[in-house]
Parts: structure tokens; C-alpha cells; sequence
């Protein structure tokens, strides 16, 4: 019977073609013109240079690109803390049966993650404002009047502080992540752990955490990509100051194309963005899955 209903396989082939063709049309098109570009001087026209592969290699020379890499490997770093670390402990929170009214909480939660990268830029350029930002105004309420500053300003701590937006954005998306993956462990595993003494914390570290590994994963190499392609919020909050304090990849590629009209370098920074972008993740992946294997064997 399975097999009768079961469409041939170039009917399937059919039904994805639509969307093969839009995806190809957006994203493999895209790329491969890209691609194509780089190897050229070309500042838009008609006209273009071939230069191989001088473009990559200014790229390697070029020190504002690596101090842009250098901030989305920061702002990464920031991600998988504030993002998938305190998602996880929400959805612990949120899984307490201590803790009332947990549909409202998710629907909270998960509201930030329903704005527009903008909205949320421009909310927290609001909260970091010297003269009426929430920040400032909580400083002077409590009597700290002499850390007050314009924070957006500052070049130190600028990553940190254009990244907090990005997690509050973000959480709420892997807080549900990380409940549907703590909603499929077994029950009884956790009952049977509760009689043998594992509560609160030891439960937490010894029991869930390792049976919502596949769930931390999928979750942290979806924070490494979104974080490394960071640009909207950086753009609306800083663009990319002060100087290039928090300047990230993406936003040094639009300023290289669409502001110095260099679009053969534009180019070819953005094949360089993606390569870098896989390589973090393959490399992720390939660390995250060593570790896997090695407590499996332990165990």
C-alpha cells in the first residue's frame, strides 16, 4: 500500500523545481556572478578589468577586513553565551514546574525575535543615548552618575555592547529550540534520576545537558552562522564606528561596493566571507562531533 501511494521519482523531481529554481535564481546566481567578479577591476559600467587573483591577494594584506573578521569572531563568541548558554538555562527555567503561566513567558520571550533587525537597533540606540538612554537614566537613579558616558562612543567595549541587542534579539528563537529538544528526553530517564538524587543543578549538567546535545549543536552552528554574517545591526547602531572600532566583514563589503564603487574588491570580499564563514563551521562541526565520539567511547 506505502508503495502504491508513493510518487515516481521524477514526480518529486516535478513538485521541487519550483523551488530549486527560486533558490537557485536567489542564492547560486548571486554567487556565482560573485565569484565571477572577483577577478576583475571594475567599478561599475560596462567596462571591466581581468587582474586574477589580485583582489585575493589584497585581500590577505588588507588589516581592516581582518579587524572586521576579528569582531565577527568576537561577536560569535558573545552569541554562544548570551544566545544558546542563556536559552538553555530559560528553557530549564521554563520547564520548572515551579514556574506558572509558561505559555506567556514563551510568548515574551520569542517576541523580539518577531522585529525587524532595524527596530531593534534603533530600540537599543535609544537605550545607549547620552542624554534620555534607559542605561544612563538607571545609572543616575542608583547614584553612579560618574560612569554615565556615551556608550555607543566607546571604542573598548563597542563589540560587547552592539552584540547585547543581537542576543536579546536571538534568545528567545533558541529558547524554544532548546524546549523542544528538553521536551523529547524521556520522561522516565529524568524520574529515575530524581530517585537516585539528581536534582536542580546535577540533573541539569549530568542528565539533560547531555541528552540535549544534538539540540546545542544544531543551535550553536545556527548562532556561527548568524553571527558571522552580522550586518543590519552594527549598520543602524554604529556603522561600523567609532572608526572601525565595530566594523564587521558583511558591512566592509557593502561600504566597499556601494561607497567606493569597488565592485570586482566588493566581490571578492564577500567569496571570502563565505569561505571564512564555512570554514568556522566545518570546523565547529568537526570539534563538536570529536567531542561527541570521544564521550561516547568514555561511556
Amino acid at each position: 500500500m506505502g508503495k502504491a501511494l508513493r510518487p515516481s521519482g521524477w514526480l518529486i523531481l516535478l513538485y521541487l523545481l519550483p523551488g530549486l529554481a527560486i533558490y537557485s535564481f536567489v542564492v547560486l546566481v548571486p554567487i556565482v556572478s560573485a565569484f565571477r567578479y572577483s577577478f576583475f577591476s571594475w567599478t561599475g559600467g560596462p567596462k571591466k578589468s581581468y587582474i586574477g587573483l589580485d583582489n585575493y591577494t589584497e585581500i590577505l594584506r588588507d588589516e581592516v577586513f581582518w579587524h572586521a573578521f576579528g569582531n565577527n569572531v568576537i561577536m560569535t563568541a558573545y552569541g554562544l553565551i548570551g544566545q544558546v548558554g542563556l536559552a538553555f538555562i530559560f528553557a530549564l527555567f521554563l520547564m520548572s514546574k515551579a514556574v506558572k503561566w509558561k505559555g506567556f513567558h514563551r510568548t515574551i520571550s520569542f517576541f523580539p525575535s518577531t522585529l525587524a533587525p532595524i527596530i531593534i537597533a534603533f530600540l537599543w540606540t535609544l537605550i545607549y543615548n547620552y542624554n534620555y538612554g534607559l542605561f544612563n537614566e538607571f545609572l543616575r537613579v542608583i547614584g553612579l552618575e560618574r560612569w554615565i558616558q556615551s556608550w555607543l562612543d566607546l571604542s573598548g567595549p563597542i563589540v560587547l555592547l552592539v552584540s547585547i541587542p543581537l542576543s536579546w534579539q536571538n534568545i528567545g528563537f533558541y529558547t524554544l529550540l532548546m524546549l523542544a529538544g528538553l521536551a523529547a528526553i524521556n520522561k522516565e530517564v529524568l524520574e529515575v534520576a530524581e530517585l537516585d538524587g539528581a536534582t536542580g543543578f546535577r540533573k541539569a549538567w549530568y542528565v539533560m545537558i547531555p541528552l540535549a546535545k544534538p539540540t546545542l549543536i544544531v543551535s550553536s552552528l545556527l548562532c556561527i552562522a548568524n553571527n558571522m554574517r552580522g550586518f543590519e545591526h552594527i549598520y543602524a547602531m554604529t556603522g561600523g564606528g567609532p572608526g572601525n572600532a565595530s566594523s564587521v566583514m558583511a558591512l566592509y563589503a557593502y561600504e566597499t561596493s556601494f561607497l567606493r564603487f569597488r565592485y570586482g574588491y566588493g566581490s571578492a570580499l564577500a567569496i571570502m566571507i563565505m569561505a571564512l564563514t564555512l570554514l568556522i563551521i566545518l570546523i565547529s562541526t568537526a570539534l563538536l562531533q570529536r567531542r561527541r565520539g570521544a564521550e561516547g567511547v568514555e561511556h
